[in-house]
């Protein structure tokens, strides 16, 4: 083969990588009814109507599909179209509740007629979502719930092993200004000790019923392992994935960004119909029933694709609106400063001896090609990260990024860290300057799950651990210098700390959505502290 056909054969490779790269909209499930929902909000509904039901010739049956004509034809205020429908998307499988979530106001002409009140008579309930576990701790837990309504509830802990002594119970009320949502928080348990629990909501006949073990002691030596991952578009046929996760008994799972896709940060009502469509999953019910959450956002959670919120904290006007409604759909220890006055959705916790900082990319987020030294994490971000940083005894500290910090795993692009570099290096000297130990990296966003190096000159190596195909059809490329890569299929990324050993071992796991183990990585400690 000559110069010419070498050229030209690596153009038509690098054409065909750029065509799966490029995730076409229309190849995409999480984009299709999502899309059409946002038309209904611009008051397009004939021709969000025209979309679905083209849809609908090629996927007969297709249950979100007739999920969004429900709505259209709501808007539409054709109730009887509506109601058919309703029934259709029963049919096909989805749950009566769907409809009761919302977004309420699109379906409000619906859900105020005489039919629609007699259907919910039969099929309705008032728990619509959760329950969801999570700021767990070796002695604590919190609750997440939405309802029908502003309902009582209440929740029953009892020791799984005894029975007895132990009980307790929490009570509160949804509220319609968390979107009909409230967090119910037990305390005064026991480490490391198995826990039934029941939710109670006032107007359903039977409890919800699940399971959960608290952390170990706070700063033992312990083994335990965790989940993360990104990439979690909405595809019916990959959400056995939450079973998959669900079946390894994690101590928690890290939601690393690109949780739900939105993408349309001015519009709440697609921002809800996200969240409600993952959250009516019965497979992802059962896994957050029984395994404590904790969840930051990326491009896709927050704004649009590759794109940032900017330093100030009430502009663009989006910013807020779309930061409370992150807040009303997980239940994470706290949020930034916790109020209006610095937004965001940063936070740390700590399991046994492991410390864990989990970053946001996105709020205080410059534009790195308009600006000469942009700040991917703002300032407030990475004061507290610093003194977090400085402050903390674990035996392992784990930087949680939405994107990825290695260079190169996104050629021409500026939107992982490679378009920060100076505030990537400011963070890594700092580790160098501080002796700090222990250090270890996780992302998400690149549609694949690898492992690699980043080697210091003033420091010990840092690994990164990377995870972002959960659930989605679209799939980025192997990057050549990787430690190891996978992206046939679906893929989580798993993390076993065993900090009893004389050197404390970290080990990262591949595992895809069939549950077979792909790749694996164990890094002992005395790989991750500097020379003295």
């Amino acid at each position: 083969m000559n110069r010419r056909e070498k050229y030209c054969a690596s153009l038509i490779t690098f054409a065909l990588l750029f065509a799966v790269s490029a995730g076409y909209a229309a190849e995409q499930y999480k984009n299709q009814t999502r899309n059409a929902i946002a038309k209904i909000v611009d008051g397009k509904s004939g021709a969000a109507i025209k979309d679905m039901a083209k849809y609908l010739e090629n996927n007969p049956g297709d249950a979100e599909s007739l999920y969004g004509l429900t709505v259209a034809h709501a808007q539409k205020q054709d109730i009887a179209k509506a109601v058919d429908y309703l029934k259709q998307a029963l049919d096909a499988g989805l749950p009566f509740n769907r409809f009761i979530a919302g977004p309420r106001d699109l379906l409000e002409p619906l859900t105020e007629s005489d039919e629609f009140k007699a259907l919910a008579g039969k099929h309705g309930s008032e728990l619509i979502h959760g329950p969801m576990l999570g700021c767990m701790t070796d002695s604590s837990v919190k609750f997440w719930v939405r309802t029908a309504g502003e309902t009582p509830v209440r929740v029953h802990v009892t020791n799984a092993e005894t029975r007895e002594p132990f009980q307790a119970n929490a009570k509160g009320k949804t509220s319609g200004k968390l979107d009909f949502t409230t967090t119910l928080a037990i305390a005064g348990l026991k480490a490391n000790t198995l826990y039934d629990y029941e939710v109670w909501v006032e107007g359903d006949e039977k409890p919800e019923e699940g399971r959960f073990k608290t952390f170990p002691a706070d700063g033992s030596k312990a083994r335990f392992q965790i989940g993360f991952g990104g990439g979690a578009g909405y595809t019916p046929q990959y959400e056995k994935m939450w079973n998959t996760i669900a079946s390894h008994n994690l101590t928690a799972f890290l939601f690393l960004g690109d949780n739900v896709y939105i993408d349309h940060p001015t519009k709440q009502a697609v921002q809800k119909y996200c969240y409600y469509r993952r959250q009516s999953r019965p497979e992802y019910r059962s896994f957050i029933s029984s395994t404590p959450l904790y969840a930051i956002w990326d491009d896709h959670d927050f704004t649009t694709n590759d794109s940032q919120g900017g330093p100030e904290i009430r502009r663009p006007e989006w910013k807020i609106p779309v930061w409370r409604t992150f807040m009303n759909n997980w239940v994470n220890p706290y949020y930034a400063g916790g109020a209006e006055d610095q937004p965001g959705c940063w936070f740390d916790f700590s399991i046994c001896d492991v410390d864990f900082f989990m970053l946001d990319g996105r709020y205080y987020r410059m534009n790195p090609k308009k600006n000469e030294n942009p700040s991917m994490l703002g300032e407030a971000q990475k004061k507290w990260l610093f003194q977090k940083l400085k402050a903390s005894t674990g035996t392992f500290k784990i930087l949680a990024s939405p994107v990825p910090w290695a260079f190169g795993v996104k050629p021409g692009s500026k939107d992982p860290w490679q378009g920060f570099k100076a505030e990537r290096e400011e963070i890594f000297s700092f580790l160098e300057a501080e002796k700090i130990d222990g250090v270890v990296l996780l992302s998400a966003d690149r549609h694949r799950s690898e492992a690699r190096a980043i080697e210091r000159e003033n420091g010990y190596t840092l690994y990164e651990f990377e995870s972002s195909k959960l659930t989605n059809i679209h799939t980025h490329g192997l990057i050549p210098g990787d430690i190891f890569g996978y992206n046939k299929k679906c893929s989580v990324g798993l993390l076993t700390f065993d900090t009893t050993l004389p050197d404390p071992q970290i080990t990262y796991e591949i595992v895809n959505i069939d549950n077979q183990l792909i790749h694996t990585l164990t890094l002992k400690k005395s790989q991750l502290n500097h020379k003295k």
